[in-house]
């Protein structure tokens, strides 16, 4: 057996229905507990935009926000999404928007505790996500660090190799430009903003994740505009399919409702990562007063990242399924390419904008993640080397064959989201007794 089955093998086992369970599971006891947190979304946008005069912290509120959506936006808004509707059915899309509504709960709370319990250090920089949390909330040490290898494990995929082969492919595909220059200038352009640390990053992140979202939101609205009269017919499959599965034409025959769940859900973490544990991390830096605030804050980019990018994403696949069979969606990149294609003109090149532009930006938010992981484990001393070594396989990524990527980031997503799912379980109450506080004194 070599290692791509038994990575496969790995990942199907850990996304069996007891993780489904934990994670979705967690997403719905958490709005049950805190009475449907999702009804103040947009008195968070407002939040989002706004400033703590005098507060302590490395970014503004909006800068922590764009930085995390920067992480999370991605290739699984698009060929995720893309990979889950060829795997499980159009179905699959239901369960990846639910896991962003509830998951917008599970967001909200990791954000409170990652301020609530974050720490400044000699220098003045705030630290903190779930390792703080399991340690100074729970003192568990011994998961803060488990927590933490994997999060530097994952940086390297998820956040690392996957986008910049994404990219390499994609150039190489459309542009026939080789991966090796490809390769060469996502490195350099990566290592330029990287070496700056997380306000270089913000300040990145800040100016260019709004336009590059809305880009792609248009490109999506007129796709569906020309596929307007395939929408309801969409919509109803997509409901219909994610409890009882069935074919459309006769592409997803075998399918069944735990594949199709399986897959939805899954890649709903992997594009929204509520519940991971990545996000809190940089939410921590924000600058604030209150933790409420910016978990408020930090809950926005769950709803913008599944509840809108990702379900536009997944119309458009659907409809675009049902409007020209001809579509090969059995394939995750041959389907999107497909669907964009029918805007005449742009259509190629704004797919191309879009996984480029949101590719790089993960880059960049979770090189982040990995250095505060690394800073946990070891202090300063690696920080540096980390970024060396990070960027290094920017390069990496874009010249090889990444044929068990996506399991492999499947893997390291479920391992990751358990230690956090703990704290954040055994801290319900302290999560519950905060908002409470907050919201009595409003």
């Amino acid at each position: 057996m070599d290692i791509s089955t038994i990575i496969a093998k790995a990942a199907s086992l850990l996304w069996g229905w007891p993780m489904i369970v934990l994670l979705f599971g967690t997403h719905l006891y958490l709005t049950i507990r805190l009475r449907f947190p999702q009804r103040h979304i947009f008195r968070a946008i407002r939040i989002s935009f706004s400033h703590d005069k005098n507060a302590e912290g490395d970014v503004s509120q909006f800068g922590a926000l764009a930085t995390s959506l920067a992480a999370t936006i991605g290739t699984g808004n698009i060929v995720g999404v893309a990979t889950a509707v060829a795997m499980g059915g159009p179905g699959a899309v239901l369960w990846c928007w639910l896991t962003g509504v509830l998951g917008i709960a599970t967001k909200y709370s990791e954000g409170l505790l990652a301020v609530k319990y974050r720490v400044k250090t000699s220098d003045g920089t705030m630290l903190g996500g779930p390792m703080y949390a399991l340690d100074r909330g729970l003192g568990c040490k011994s998961l803060a660090i488990i927590f933490c290898i994997l999060t530097a494990a994952a940086s390297f995929g998820i956040g690392n190799t996957v986008q910049s082969n994404a990219i390499s492919m994609l150039c190489f595909e459309t542009y026939h430009i080789p991966t090796v220059w490809t390769g060469l200038a996502i490195t350099v352009m990566a290592g330029l903003v990287i070496l700056f640390g997380v306000k270089g990053i913000a300040r990145f992140c800040t100016a260019f994740v709004p336009l590059m979202a809305l880009l792609y939101a248009l490109g999506c609205i007129a796709i569906l505009f020309i596929n307007g009269d395939y929408l309801w017919e969409a919509l109803s499959l997509i409901c219909r399919s994610a409890f009882t599965p069935e074919a459309a034409g006769g592409g997803f025959a075998g399918t069944t409702i735990m594949i199709t769940a399986r897959y939805g859900i899954a890649r709903g973490l992997f594009s929204n990562e509520s519940g991971m544990g990545s996000a809190p991390i940089v939410a921590a830096a924000a600058k604030t007063e209150d933790p409420v605030r910016q978990a408020m804050v930090s809950s926005t980019a769950t709803f913008w990242d599944t509840v809108v990018i990702c379900a536009l994403t997944g119309l458009v696949l659907v409809s675009s399924i049902i409007a020209y069979p001809e579509i090969d969606y059995t394939s995750g990149g041959a389907l999107t390419k497909m669907a964009f294609e029918k805007i005449p003109y742009i259509g190629a090149p704004l797919l191309t904008f879009g996984i480029i532009t949101f590719a790089f930006s993960t880059i960049l938010g979770w090189s982040y993640y990995g250095e505060r992981a690394i800073e946990y484990l070891s202090g300063k001393r690696f920080i540096m080397f980390y970024r060396v070594l990070y960027v290094g396989c920017i390069f990496v990524g874009a010249i090889m064959q990444l044929a068990v990527v996506w399991n492999m980031a499947d893997l390291l997503n479920g391992l990751m989201a358990i230690p956090n799912l703990i704290s954040l379980l055994a801290l319900t109450s302290v999560i519950v007794a905060e908002t409470r506080r907050y919201h009595n004194n409003l």
